[in-house]
């Protein structure tokens, strides 16, 4: 097994199949960037749906969630990658089903799987911050969207930052749920080169591929976390210079 791992013939051969290797890479960072856009954008709205005195709102904020939570991301992407084609006929009209490129397909089903995710994390911090500021929005004549967008979520977002990065690295991990319907992503250029080869150093640049794209995320949150733990130091006061300039104006 490790000879195998180790022979030069066979990473000689996996070298010369790099193309491929990097072409399923930029498809995963396309997944990756839109999919995190899809899963912050509605986890939002969502958070902010759970968290409104609107029981119609919460509602479908909590069956939303709940949904997603409790059901397999591989089946909802075979779903969809079954389902999704002749949906688009029936909603569009057209004469025939109309097929869905893996790009689209990978960035929506781990987008809105990871939405309902990004949704509890934003729930927990909008209720971190005081409700008094709500109110005290509400009386100086901000409507309620107006208080969110410029009180209570840049108060939210400085909280969440730390989750929202991990939730960002299971995105990326997740991609690779991809392969299951041939999406050539990294994880499946990696299994069509072991199945043509035989040979796992697929499977070792696959993990060096998602490494690349993760280790800067986990610097980040670990960053992140350490920042969010810090105490603000207390600005020191010059007494004497508060006295002096106290003295001088009367």
């Amino acid at each position: 097994m490790l000879e195998s791992i180790l022979d030069p013939g066979r990473w000689e051969v996996t070298f010369a199949s790099l193309d491929a290797f990097w072409a399923g890479f930029f498809v995963t960072l396309q997944v990756v960037a839109w999919g995190l856009l899809l899963a912050l954008v509605l986890g939002t709205i969502l958070g902010v749906f759970s968290t409104t005195h609107s029981r119609i709102l919460r509602a479908i904020s909590r069956v939303y969630v709940e949904f997603y939570q409790n059901t397999p991301l591989p089946v909802q992407v075979v779903f969809m990658y079954l389902m999704g084609p002749q949906l688009l006929q029936i909603i569009t009209g057209a004469p025939r089903p109309v097929a869905i490129p893996p790009v689209v397909l990978g960035f929506v089903g781990v987008g809105l799987y990871h939405a309902a995710y990004v949704s509890e994390v934003i729930r927990t911090g909008i209720e971190s911050v005081p409700r008094g500021q709500m109110e005290a929005a509400l009386s100086q004549g901000f409507t309620r969207v107006q208080a969110y967008a410029y009180i209570i979520l840049p108060q939210t977002f400085k909280v969440i930052l730390p989750p929202l990065c991990n939730q960002a690295l299971n995105l990326v991990k997740n991609s690779s749920v991809l392969a299951l319907v041939a999406g050539g992503d990294i994880m499946y250029r990696s299994n069509s080169f072991v199945g043509t080869y035989g040979y796992l150093q697929g499977y070792f640049v696959a993990c060096a591929m998602y490494f690349v794209i993760c280790f800067p995320l986990a610097l980040l949150v670990q960053f992140l976390e350490k920042r969010s733990k810090r105490i603000p130091k207390a600005k020191k006061i010059d007494i004497a210079a508060i006295t002096a300039e106290t003295a001088k104006e009367a």
